[in-house]
């Protein structure tokens, strides 16, 4: 019976949504851990808050060329 209940579309939207929740922690994390130049700090931080997928997206695509390479937390 558990084979007849089971929703492909279900499972497909839960991996969706844990994956975007670990990307999500992923980028808020290196975003707290690094240093940045000027407020680029507080504009990715709040864009990744704000719009958490989009702004997780842009982060890794965007982002992380605006740290600095010193300093590491």
């Amino acid at each position: 019976t558990l084979i007849k209940d089971f929703s492909f579309g279900l499972f497909a939207w839960q991996w969706f949504l844990l994956i975007a929740v670990a990307l999500w922690l992923y980028c808020v994390i290196d975003i707290l851990r690094h240093n940045f130049t000027q407020n680029n700090k507080l504009i990715w931080l709040l864009a990744v808050i704000f719009l958490p997928l989009l702004g997780s997206i842009l982060y890794l695509i965007l982002g992380r060329k605006q740290r600095l390479k010193s300093n590491v937390n």
